[in-house]
């Protein structure tokens, strides 16, 4: 019968005593089970004990967590967190260097656990540790000649504390002073400082930024984008990623206006708006449009030789965000059509499209000009003709579209010119209109990089490409335009056709994107590689693919034979049991020794298809060679579950915290008899597939494990295909085609073109 679900059977460890074994009622309060542990020990006053999780995070069990004990958990009684904080408390105060350190390094540990830092911060340990901060460097001046390291631990432990406790949000930001901030900043600013301080202080900085609007007022002024600079050009990525993590917080939190400085789209714009921009303008920002911060990011971290972790991955995602960001500014802003100084830059793109110059007020006739005027506009692709300054009022893009073929035709003046005039003298029907391809894909190219949104928490998905070029974006939409008007041909469009080639084109874009290309010239060339007729061709596959294997009649024969498949690899893995497995043998002190051989046998006139009512004649076989050889036969019919990875009863012994984590996703068990168990760690991942399949379909359990699915799919999709092969009668050969001959001369080259 099994227990009550409310009983946890757990193993409750005390410092020079052996574990004690004990069911814990989870209907009981949480004292009067740590008084019953006390009594058992004879241990006094049990208000001042507590449990603990005896693992890696030694985290307390509180009324709120207790139901997370798990049957098998090992726990530790130990010292309550009130007593365990004010002990610590009085300990970092210690005028002993070696204590205080010794104290701080417990600090640092146990303030990961909520219910401890509750207790510490009630005594006033976060203000403690603030002037232990704000006057360590001078009370320890002398020392730190001495005493270099030491002084590098304290402060490292200290800050590290700090951080966890900070971390829990129980205590709010805005309560530090300017002293703290400053010294924070110092550290930080500091050429030679400790590299674990370092990462702390950037990591602090970081908190308080993203977490006050007036602690931010007050870093700024502490600390630039300059001085941190110094720290990208270093080795260490950890302290790369806390400073990009600080660069991006810094920016996030700048209000509206200084953050749109120095990210300019031409050099009309800047200008025209160059009263402005001095007004506002701030370093940050200012150093952020640099070219310097870009490519130190580019040549330190995204072409470093070290592989980009995770979190690294993250934080780039996030500063490409924030610097797309800016373009929200000039992409929501409308275009007023009674602006001259606007209207002078569709002016621009008409005297480079057709080399004109601008006429004098009187040369000609009024009607003349408008008429003169409203042919080149028709030419440059706008669907205003007579006033093309209103195809800028939609928003998005707004005078970001504007601002973009502006670049295009400076920069890029042979491509803008020829895309202009090709286009021109083709027929009405037939040209692909660049004023309006140049809008919508300026909306299109926003959207695929989510321009005005904020990051996201978990999004890794940052381009190198974009930290090439300090005009990344107006380059992308250059190569964008290109490949639309090569499209548009490829496609031989008409006016009718054109959101079926901007849905192409974005095709083009995103599978070109999702290959990550290193830069922009890797982009281009990836394009062109994806024309019109390969993105057909992946069209084609991709629906043949979709049909074959999502049409109803596909799915439901695969529900059908999917059975018979899964009866197969059953049948594999009985077979496989019968031929056995060498197990390694883990001795009581842990080390290998020896080794366990396990087989399945069942009688003769039995399949192994059978079912359970006809398994009793089968039999586990454990054998033992080692020293001697001994055998022991285990009925299937005695065989209750099988067990694995952490939950075995070998992987939960005393010192099992120990194992590595290879070898715990090795481990299964089975369990017969009462409470009996054979215990096992597989050699690879295959034979502990094979053999937990085996012994859950003996059980008529599920079999669950990665190898099963990926034989199944395997299984199933060949013989979907050879099904589907007999209806078309395709005869299929009995034997396999013979193997060619091994070449006798290896003397050839593969062209990669």
């Amino acid at each position: 019968m099994p227990p009550p679900s409310d009983i946890v059977k757990v193993a409750i460890e005390w410092p020079g005593a052996f574990p004690k074994l004990m069911e814990i009622d989870q209907k009981k309060p949480l004292s009067a089970i740590i008084k019953e542990v006390c009594e058992g020990w004879s241990l006094g006053n049990h208000e001042n004990f507590a449990l603990q999780n005896a693992d890696s995070t030694n985290f307390y069990i509180t009324e709120k967590n207790r139901n997370d004990i798990k049957n098998g958990s090992i726990l530790r009684l130990t010292t309550s967190p009130s007593q365990m904080a004010g002990q610590l408390h009085e300990r970092i105060q210690s005028s002993s260097m070696d204590a205080k350190l010794e104290a701080l390094k417990d600090l640092a540990n146990s303030s990961r656990d909520v219910t401890f830092a509750q207790e510490f911060i009630n005594l006033d340990g976060i203000s403690l540790l603030t002037q232990m901060v704000e006057s360590g460097t001078e009370r320890y001046q002398k020392l730190q000649k001495i005493m270099k390291p030491c002084f590098g631990d304290l402060l490292s432990f200290t800050l590290t504390a700090f951080v966890e406790l900070m971390d829990h949000g129980i205590v709010s930001w805005d309560t530090f002073s300017v002293a703290f901030i400053k010294k924070i900043a110092g550290y930080v600013n500091k050429s030679a400082m400790d590299t674990a301080v370092l990462q702390r202080s950037l990591a602090i900085l970081e908190s308080m930024v993203l977490n006050s609007q007036d602690l931010y007022q007050k870093v700024a002024q502490e600390i630039t984008i300059g001085q941190l600079i110094p720290h990208l050009q270093g080795t260490d990525q950890d302290i790369q990623t806390y400073t990009i993590a600080v660069i991006n917080a810094l920016f996030l939190k700048a209000p509206e206006d200084k953050r749109q400085v120095g990210y300019t789209h031409s050099e009309i714009s800047i200008y025209l708006y160059l009263s402005i921009s001095i007004s506002i303008c701030t370093e940050m920002a200012h150093i952020l449009a640099q070219k310097q911060l870009r490519s130190i990011i580019l040549s330190n971290v995204i072409r470093s030789p070290k592989p980009i972790n995770d979190e690294m991955a993250h934080q780039l995602y996030v500063l490409q965000v924030l610097t797309f960001n800016l373009l929200e500014d000039r992409m929501m802003t409308k275009m007023d059509p009674q602006d001259q100084a606007q209207r002078d830059i569709i002016f621009e793109l008409r005297r480079i499209a057709f080399d004109v110059e601008c006429e004098p007020n009187n040369s000609g006739s009024i009607e003349k000009r408008k008429s003169m005027y409203t042919r080149d506009y028709k030419k440059l692709g706008f669907i205003n003709h007579v006033n093309p300054a209103m195809d800028f009022t939609q928003i998005p893009p707004g005078m970001l579209a504007l601002d973009n073929m502006l670049y295009f035709a400076r920069h890029h003046q042979d491509a803008y010119i020829r895309i202009v005039l090709e286009n021109s003298s083709r027929e009405d029907k037939h040209e692909c209109p660049f004023g309006r391809s140049s809008i919508e894909l300026t909306k299109m190219l926003c959207e695929i990089l989510k321009v005005g949104e904020l990051p996201s928490e978990n999004c890794h998905d940052f381009h190198p490409m974009f930290f090439t070029h300090d005009r990344s974006f107006e380059e992308f939409f250059c190569i964008c335009i290109q490949l639309l008007n090569k499209t548009w041909k490829e496609m031989r469009a008409t006016s009718e056709d054109f959101n079926k080639v901007m849905q192409v084109v974005r095709e083009q874009i995103m599978r070109a994107l999702t290959q990550k290309p290193n830069s922009l010239d890797q982009l281009k060339s990836r394009l062109q590689n994806l024309s019109y007729t390969e993105i057909l061709k992946i069209r084609q596959s991709e629906r043949m693919n979709q049909e074959d294997f999502q049409s109803r009649p596909i799915l439901e024969l695969r529900e059908k034979i999917q059975p018979e498949i899964m009866e197969l690899i059953k049948q594999q893995r009985l077979n496989r049991l019968c031929d056995g497995t060498c197990f390694r043998k883990i001795s009581s002190r842990r080390r290998q020794g020896g080794c366990l051989s396990l087989s399945l046998t069942h009688s003769l006139t039995h399949s192994l298809t059978h079912s359970l009512t006809h398994s009793l004649t089968h039999s586990l076989t454990h054998s033992l060679t080692h020293t001697h050889t001994e055998k022991e036969f285990v009925p299937v019919a005695d065989m209750k579950a099988v067990v694995t990875g952490k939950d075995c009863p070998h992987m939960k012994e005393k010192g099992s915290l120990k194992q590595n984590k290879e070898v715990q996703e090795l481990a299964f068990s089975v369990l017969y008899e009462s409470d009996e168990y054979l215990n096992f760690i597989a050699p690879d991942k295959h034979e502990y597939c094979v053999w937990t399949d085996g012994l859950n379909a003996l059980l008529g359990k599920e079999m669950t494990s990665d190898f099963t699915k990926s034989d199944m799919d395997t299984l199933l999709s060949m013989e979907m295909k050879l099904r589907l092969l007999d209806l078309e009668n395709i005869q299929i050969p009995e034997a396999p085609p013979p193997i060619p001959k091994e070449p006798s001369n290896y003397d050839f080259v593969y062209d990669c073109n």
